[in-house]
């Protein structure tokens, strides 16, 4: 353990031999740019290309200070006054960063609650009075309802971190993030305890650090580095980008055709499908279930019906655990998720912004291994995917399927 990197940037020992579990003993540029920062008191703005470590990037030096303040006693456990608030967009990011949480504490007495939207809500406020725990992870609009009813309060609040954050301050989530935070405002004013800030996401624009700065208590009040890492090329290095046509009422057939065509007796393949629209992923999932295509969803809704949270979180298991090999999912579900081993992403529309290209392309490709992005579309969707192709300076290589294979088509005479 002695030549552990992590160690050298002052990691906890505990957490260090946690790591190494997982054979992780060199940290990314982002991993050592932010340790160092956070470690010295300095709250930070960060981004960096997914599977770069952003989320033990933070979970490390800021659960070693709290580990290092022995104030965590059980005297101050009498009230729910969190400590350390996570706040991440959707179902699926809280209870991956709890996980992670879990498993760098488990050798600790510190105490972390997982506060959802999909769990009831009488059920969460009883384990929260029983469990009264210093940590806390959750999406902003679950946290907002706790936080009104004063069940959680934030006046002891050492640490904030927005995960993901240029999704919490965008126009569907800015209120309740707002909301929120003006909440946390109001509660530490005047005791002087002014928490240590990151925030962090594969793509934060000037505007959005603009916009998360305002939510936070404005420029005035804030004084926040922003730092980008140098693990940039993992979009163009590590990632292949591929193009398929297809005609827009045949796309379910393409996308059956192709990943029967992917794989082979010799390789298995682990294939996540995106679509803008919840209707639509459910109708592809629909599609390819009927053909017997080992696939399970993750999506908010189909339809007018709300997929639970339950159910959500099973189809995400088995795609984890390898027994299902495609999942279908929107962008927002699948936004953040660390899933290892993804082979292809396959989008079955092209987005109109390139951070959204680069957060779909981002579940593949993690942790130095290759990956193949897809992209299914008809001619109007060509046209945009090479826009996007120039704009983030990638090469997209044209496939076609031909007698079940994936083949580059034949020149034009």
């Amino acid at each position: 353990m002695a030549d552990n990197e992590f160690l050298k940037l002052g990691v906890q020992p505990g957490f260090v031999k946690q790591l190494e579990e997982r054979n992780i003993k060199e940290a990314t540029d982002i991993q050592r740019k932010v340790i160092a920062r956070l470690a010295a008191n300095e709250s930070v703005f960060f981004t960096s290309a997914t599977g770069t470590g952003k989320t033990f990037a933070y979970l490390l030096p800021l659960l070693g200070k709290l580990l290092d303040n022995r104030q965590v006693q059980a005297a101050e456990h009498s009230e729910n006054k969190i400590k350390f608030l996570i706040i991440a967009p959707t179902l699926e990011l809280c209870t991956q960063i709890k996980n992670e949480l879990d498993f760098l504490l488990k050798e600790t007495d510190i105490r972390t609650s997982l506060l959802i939207g999909s769990v009831n809500l009488e059920r969460q406020i009883d384990n929260l009075r029983k469990n009264k725990p210093d940590i806390a992870v959750g999406n902003p609009n679950r946290l907002l309802v706790l936080a009104k009813k004063r069940i959680i309060k934030f006046n002891s609040l050492r640490y904030l971190v927005l995960d993901e954050a240029d999704r919490l301050a965008s126009d569907e989530m800015t209120d309740d993030t707002s909301q929120l935070c003006s909440i946390i405002r109001r509660s530490i004013k005047g005791n002087g305890n002014i928490p240590l800030i990151a925030a962090c996401s594969a793509t934060m624009n000037k505007k959005c650090r603009e916009k998360l700065l305002s939510i936070l208590g404005g420029r005035e009040q804030l004084k926040i580095e922003f730092v980008e890492s140098e693990d940039n090329e993992i979009l163009r290095d590590k990632i292949e980008h591929w193009a398929i046509f297809s005609e827009k009422r045949r796309k379910d057939q393409t996308l059956r055709s192709l990943l029967a065509a992917l794989k082979t007796k010799k390789k298995r393949i682990k294939a996540l499908v995106f679509t803008s629209r919840g209707d639509e992923a459910s109708f592809v999932l629909a599609h390819l279930q009927h053909h017997q295509v080992k696939a399970a969803g993750l999506f908010g809704k189909a339809g007018k019906k709300a997929i639970p949270g339950a159910e959500r979180k099973a189809a995400l298991d088995s795609f984890r655990q390898g027994s299902i090999e495609t999942l279908v999912s929107t962008d927002l579900a699948g936004r953040g998720l660390d899933i290892p081993d993804i082979t292809h992403v396959i989008a079955l529309d092209v987005p109109s912004d390139t951070e959204v290209y680069i957060h779909r392309c981002g579940r593949t490709g993690r942790a130095g291994k290759r990956g193949v992005m897809i992209t299914i579309g008809d001619e109007t969707q060509m046209r945009l995917l090479a826009l996007m192709e120039k704009k983030l300076k990638i090469k997209v290589q044209p496939k076609e399927l031909y007698y079940g294979q994936v083949c580059v088509p034949q020149p034009l005479d």
